[in-house]
């Protein structure tokens, strides 16, 4: 469902991806993995509309996209973010409701004016986060501001967010990222639950044992190139892996 070809950005006259070739299959979860700065985030943030690429295609489906972030969004590309992109002035209801609010079939004039169909709108859009918080363990936390939530529940405020837009492609920017062993566990087991339902995720993780457990595909960045493209288990054994990321002791799986 997601095709790269020749993919190229970078900041200014530095490069920093370099020519990146990929697909990724409807339904399954690929993992980019790679040493601070290899450019996976650059890449998460090519694929969400962030940053325009230097060159090279992205195809979603039988489309092409270019454009800004909210044109891929529309496409139906959702994302989380490394560091916590949260409304925190705003409720978890109200959080989780603003990624909604993408989906909402509703003119300009109804909503500034709240007429029409705007409050049927508005309740399906409340009625769609209430079950999210509820789907992902939120719920005491629903009238709560964002800024008094505990770290790990806003990870998955912020994926909760991402969902509430149906993506068909779901990105994931370290959803594990500084979480205790119980909240890595969660996390966990909400991607496999995520993937379950048929949504496509690319995903960008440092922990190398939720790597291994939920991933069908793998792919290794290293400045910018590709290193390795395939299965977790042949991956985490290629000696260019092993050097170059993972550490010439890391075990294999």
């Amino acid at each position: 469902m997601l095709k790269l070809r020749s993919l190229r950005s970078g900041y200014g006259r530095i490069p920093v991806l370099h020519g990146i070739d990929l697909e990724v299959r409807e339904g399954e979860l690929v993992a980019l993995l790679g040493a601070n700065g290899a450019g996976k985030t650059t890449l998460l943030n090519v694929l969400s509309g962030i940053y325009r690429p230097d060159g090279g295609e992205i195809w979603l489906g039988e489309r092409r996209l270019a454009g800004e972030a909210h044109q891929f969004a529309a496409a139906g590309i959702a994302r989380t973010f490394q560091n916590l992109q949260i409304f925190f002035n705003m409720s978890a209801l109200e959080n989780v409701m603003a990624g909604r609010w993408l989906r909402a079939r509703c003119s300009l004039a109804s909503t500034l004016f709240r007429l029409g169909n705007f409050r049927e709108v508005e309740r399906e859009c409340r009625a769609t986060a209430e079950r999210l918080l509820d789907e992902l363990g939120l719920a005491r936390w629903r009238e709560a501001r964002a800024d008094a939530m505990p770290y790990g529940a806003l990870k998955r405020l912020e994926i909760a967010r991402a969902l509430a837009a149906e993506p068909t492609l779901l990105l994931l920017d370290e959803p594990a990222a500084g979480l205790n062993p119980g909240e890595t566990r969660e996390i966990d087991e909400l991607i496999r639950r995520i993937v379950a339902r048929g949504i496509t995720v690319v995903l960008v993780e440092h922990n190398m044992k939720l790597v291994m457990g939920v991933s069908d595909h793998v792919v290794v960045l290293d400045y910018g190139r590709k290193l390795a493209d395939g299965d977790p288990r042949s991956v985490s054994a290629d000696p260019r892996v092993i050097e170059a990321y993972l550490g010439t002791g890391a075990p294999t799986c």
